[in-house]
């Protein structure tokens, strides 16, 4: 199968949480848009005295095109309306979700959102055309760090031990920008990983853990693996970040 469909890269931009207003969304849900055109944009990183390093992106329009169109489809799922535009909007219709709603819904809003942004109709024939194996792991996995940089920041393809052999299944993420952006770990979990694992193992029959570094904002999708369940995940353990950006505190299963 050609795979050089995939290989436009996509990227980033920082995040500043802004005043935003909520009221009901007319549940307008965006078309899909041409997102497989989406190139690589610039990004770099600025360490100011006595702070972490920030991770600044630039954009281009297509990626501004995906992340609208994933912000825009949550407000609609979440009867929300964010005034603002681009990743910073994302992230604050993504915080709005998080004080509204208790963790399951969060969760629930979260796959209902991807499933409204990513044309559905493709599903049934790749998991017809490609059944899980080797090849469609390590597919899956070039196509998901290059296919959604403009969402989670710059990442590399890792090996990994699968059935005694070595392949490339693994998608390391250095510094994911969404965690990075809202710095907060209940997010990360309630409206990214578990969604991320439910979409991708019931559109395409794949199962995929995410194992999330909450010391240095990096993240595994390792394709192939299932993920332990929410009660036992390691992650699910994980306390507020002290600079959490939320503005309230949260229990361990909002804020896991």
């Amino acid at each position: 199968m050609n795979t050089s469909f995939i290989e436009s890269k996509i990227s980033h931009f920082s995040f500043t949480l802004p005043h935003c207003k909520c009221m009901h969304h007319n549940n307008k849900v965006i078309s899909f848009a041409p997102l497989m055109l989406l190139r690589s944009s610039s990004h770099k990183s600025l360490k100011v005295a006595n702070t972490p390093k920030i991770t600044y992106y630039r954009d281009t329009w297509l990626d501004l095109m995906a992340i609208n169109h994933l912000s825009h489809n949550l407000q609609a799922v979440a009867g929300i309306q964010i005034e603002k535009d681009g990743y910073d909007g994302l992230l604050e219709a993504c915080k709005v979700v998080i004080l509204k709603f208790d963790p399951v819904q969060q969760s629930q809003l979260g796959l209902e959102g991807l499933k409204r942004s990513i044309p559905k109709q493709i599903f049934p024939l790749m998991k017809a055309l490609i059944p899980p194996s080797k090849f469609t792991r390590e597919l899956f996995a070039k196509f998901a760090g290059l296919f959604f940089a403009w969402l989670i920041g710059s990442s590399e393809l890792k090996e990994s031990e699968f059935n005694g052999k070595r392949e490339k299944n693994v998608v390391h993420i250095k510094k994911c920008r969404f965690l990075e952006g809202s710095n907060c770990a209940g997010m990360c979990i309630n409206l990214c990983k578990f969604p991320t694992q439910t979409f991708i193992k019931n559109s395409l029959g794949m199962p995929v853990t995410m194992v999330p570094n909450f010391e240095d904002m990096s993240c595994e999708m390792i394709f192939g693996v299932e993920p332990p369940p929410p009660d036992v995940d390691p992650a699910t353990k994980q306390p507020c970040y002290k600079l959490c950006k939320m503005s309230r505190r949260h229990t361990i299963q909002s804020c896991s």
